[in-house]
């Protein structure tokens, strides 16, 4: 099984959460997040379980609600898959490490549509 930097899990279970920097730092590092559906969380994690987005892109574990059982359901799901199967956790991890959520794409968005104008 692959080894993550430092930890297995992060769970961040915020009310309030403009822009999720900690579940992205832990991802670059192999760390899987199990994460409340708020702000910027809501946008780059995606339920291993759940999700609609192809299973290489599924990167963590969701939750929704702000009680004790939402995050147990969770928590409970990904230690269970780190238990029951291993090879898997450690793909979900590697989707982890894979994801880019650096400013490459959007920049060259940017510059595509300036070259376009710049043309015009």
């Amino acid at each position: 099984m692959q080894q993550s930097a430092g930890a297995d899990l992060l769970i961040v279970p915020s009310m309030f959460e403009p822009c999720g920097l900690a579940p992205l730092i832990a991802m670059r590092y192999g760390t899987v997040p199990v994460v409340r559906a708020t702000g910027g969380m809501a946008d780059t994690v995606f339920d291993y379980d759940h999700s609609r987005r192809p299973p290489a892109e599924r990167n963590g574990y969701v939750f929704h609600h702000t009680d004790n059982r939402a995050v147990e359901s969770a928590l409970g799901r990904a230690l269970r898959l780190r238990s029951a199967r291993p090879d898997e956790f450690a793909k979900l991890a590697a989707n982890c490490m894979g994801a880019d959520y650096s400013w490459a794409r959007p920049g060259q968005e940017y510059l595509d549509i300036y070259q376009h104008i710049r043309h015009k």
